[in-house]
């Protein structure tokens, strides 16, 4: 019975060593979550100012303006609709409306002369006394408080029932309690109650600059002021004041479910229950930043007015599976150019129908990155559709090796003859042999280690024999270049190109903590050891093993992150502009290389090592949350490569990747750091919806972008869906589930 025991033991103790995955790491269960997406209104009509917006029991959204009440017409995500008159009730448009409010989910208006609807059969008409009444709440039974500022009006449907004025305050806003039968009026610097029973008005709270406000509870006012915002217990008598806030110039106050909303002049922000805050800024969430009210939509959305227009944040049920397949379709309707994963650029404000697909020095990189995720897609899923998008994105990587006649050298990128006066960087073009193309000369290391990542992958997991071959070729072609021409990438001119270059005199002539050192080692033997394991070939091993033992390489790319930084002093002047900061551009080159340099090693010990180095690295990087760094780390069947942190940058991406304006660095909720060789800015990196869109290679610390507002869509096909269908592959992330 114990030898049986013990070879059970045994057998899964190998089985868990041969599948750490499955025995060591856990797995995010792929459930739904709730995913937002903004849907906006602009006001064409520059002159009327925006006062409120509601929606109703039947789900028709009002907004109030000067110029009377509007309406958002057309609109749907990534396509703004306007605000236009609304003339359905013809004859209200001649009401000299001033304020409206819901009772009964219906909406009431106020206007210089009465409070009045369309509901009940149009009914409810009753005069007040106020001529320059704009303030109006409503109570229990038809009752309705009424101001103009200063005088306060209690009306009903029989009449007038209660007349009084505020002590030496001006009234910002009148909230009802049903539980409590009053209502409370906020002042300038006094909050106040009036009670429908006792018709008694006092001031139960004193205070300064107070702005705006709602009730929450019984037990919690939410009250905003100039200077942030303070929450008033009535029971207690005591205030908990809030100013670590993204802004604190509050201009309103909703309370809707479990989140308090907050407008201001730089965007709104929701607290939940625990005090987490999300912030909504610039025009990926509103069409302008100068919030004036806040209301809750149906079906769990919010609308947000601005001055500029209305904004509906939607917060739509989704799993990661259904984002991956929104992002699928973003990339192949907007973002194929000639096989490559491209960019959207030149746009006209976020327009997606202007603009024009965009060549870049990194085609060949990003769409290795996109085709690395197809791939991963392939094979989970074996879907026809997944095979033909690998398959046109090999299309495109093969004919960067042949549109130049430079034998195993890869383009950076190729375009149609004729406009290179037109396109990024005209004096890195070349003419093709073909009289109807130009190419991209120049190519760097990251081309290079990107294209390896995507044919090893290729080779390994599609069972496609044709895909298998070509991609064989290309890996054995583009290292056969590099080892013939003493591992430099030479360029049309005989010249190696600025960044291809991995010979020992290159590398080794870096001072130690500078990281082109650690990386050009790490990326040249992931490469030779992808090489070596699909075509065989021992010069390609040998070559690896040559700069391993030879040459230091192997203690170069194992040297710890916490040793890379600035150039020592003496150092030459170019390995100080190299190690200025923390590069990543770097990070991206390293963690794509871990694919080759971890998963084809020579041999176990190296295995070992190399998975060293790989954590070394991700410990480094930790603080970032960077999604696709974490997923690549799951790779070594590591317990902890931060999952949670993984998923969190897949579920907080927005599905909008147009490059809007962004703005974070006047937030007071923010801990600034100061400046350091990583350009860390923050203690805490914000989630990828507050702050601007990037690519891998970006810092997720960068806090603003102030340039080109809606200029440009990126792609998801690298940023998004390498890392998800990476995840899905490792088995670290389910399919969905119900």
């Amino acid at each position: 019975m114990q030898k049986t025991l013990l070879t059970i033991c045994l057998t899964f103790t190998l089985l868990c060593l041969n599948h750490a995955n499955s025995c060591a790491q856990r797995v995010y269960q792929d459930k739904p979550f709730l995913q937002e997406y903004s849907v906006k209104y602009y006001l064409d009509s520059p002159k009327a100012d925006l006062k409120a917006v509601g929606v109703d029991r039947n789900g028709v959204v009002k907004v109030l303006s000067s110029k009377g009440l509007m309406m958002p017409h057309g609109g749907q995500f990534l396509y703004p609709g306007t605000l236009v008159p609304d003339g359905r009730y013809r004859f209200i448009k001649d009401k000299k409306l001033t304020d409206m409010t819901l009772s009964e989910n219906q909406f009431v208006f106020l206007s210089d002369k009465a409070v009045l609807s369309d509901a009940w059969a149009g009914s409810l008409y009753q005069s007040h006394d106020l001529a320059k009444a704009d303030h109006l709440a409503a109570g229990a039974d038809f009752t309705f408080l009424v101001s103009d500022g200063s005088q306060l009006v209690l009306v009903s449907r029989e009449k007038n029932v209660w007349e009084g004025k505020l002590d030496r305050d001006e009234v910002q806003e009148i909230r009802y309690q049903p539980s409590g039968k009053q209502f409370f009026i906020l002042g300038k610097t006094g909050l106040f109650t009036f009670s429908t029973t006792s018709q008694k008005l006092t001031k139960v709270l004193d205070g300064k600059n107070f702005t705006a406000f709602d009730v929450a509870s019984d037990s919690r006012i939410v009250i905003g002021t100039s200077e942030g915002y303070l929450e008033w217990n009535p029971a207690t008598k005591k205030s908990t004041v809030k100013t670590k806030l993204p802004a604190t110039d509050i201009t309103t106050v909703e309370v809707i479910g479990d989140k308090t909303w907050f407008g201001t002049s730089q965007g709104a922000f929701a607290v939940d229950a625990k005090g987490k805050i999300d912030y909504y800024y610039g025009e990926r969430w509103l069409p302008g930043n100068e919030v004036v009210d806040i209301a809750k939509g149906t079906d769990n959305s919010v609308f947000i007015l601005t001055k500029a227009g209305l904004s509906e944040l939607i917060f739509k049920s989704m799993t990661l599976a259904d984002k991956a397949k929104f992002y699928d379709q973003q990339v192949r309707t907007r973002h194929i150019r000639d096989g490559f994963n491209a960019s959207l650029s030149r746009m006209e404000k976020g327009n997606l129908a202007t603009g024009y697909l965009s060549d870049s020095d990194n085609d060949g990189l990003w769409t290795s990155m996109y085709l690395g995720g197809e791939i991963f897609r392939y094979k989970v899923t074996k879907s026809a559709e997944a095979l033909q998008n690998c398959r046109e994105a090999l299309d495109a990587m093969e004919r960067l090796y042949t549109v130049n006649p430079i034998p195993g050298f890869p383009s950076r990128s190729f375009e149609r003859r004729g406009y290179i006066d037109q396109l990024s960087d005209p004096d890195r073009w070349q003419h093709s042999d073909n009289p109807e193309w130009d190419w991209k000369a120049t190519t760097s290391s990251d081309e290079v280690i990107g294209h390896m990542f995507a044919f090893g992958a290729m080779a390994e997991l599609v069972d496609a024999p044709d895909l298998k071959k070509r991609a064989i070729a290309l890996m054995d072609t583009l290292m056969d270049h590099i080892v013939v021409h003493d591992l430099y990438l030479i360029d049309y001119n005989g010249k190696p190109t600025q960044w291809g270059k991995w010979n020992p005199a290159y590398v080794n002539n870096f001072p130690t903590d500078v990281g082109d050192r650690k990386l050009n080692s790490s990326n040249i033997i992931a490469m030779l050891q992808t090489a070596y394991h699909f075509t065989k070939k021992e010069k390609y091993k040998k070559k690896a093993f040559e700069l391993m033992q030879q040459h230091g390489y192997l203690e170069n790319l194992m040297r710890p992150m916490e040793q890379i930084g600035k150039a020592p002093e003496g150092a030459d002047a170019y390995s100080k502009m190299l190690s200025e900061g923390w590069n990543h551009s770097d990070d991206e080159m390293y963690f794509v290389g871990y694919w080759g340099l971890y998963r084809y090693a020579f041999n176990d010990t190296l295995k070992a090592k190399y998975k060293q180095a790989i954590l070394d690295h991700w410990q480094a990087e930790r603080p970032e949350k960077e999604g696709a760094w974490n997923i690549f780390t799951a790779l070594t069947g590591v317990q902890n490569f931060d999952l949670n942190e993984a998923v969190w940058y897949l579920k907080e991406y927005p599905l909008d990747l147009i490059d809007w304006a962004v703005k974070n660095s006047h937030r007071k909720d923010i801990e600034l750091m100061k400046p350091n060789f990583r350009n860390q800015t923050t203690t805490e990196v914000l989630p990828p919806d507050e702050r601007p869109i990037q690519r891998h290679n970006g810092n997720t610390f960068t806090l603003d972008r102030t340039g080109g507002n809606g200029t440009s869509e990126h792609s998801a096909g690298d940023i998004w869906l390498l890392p998800y269908w990476m995840g899905r592959y490792l088995g670290v992330i389910s399919a969905p589930v119900k």
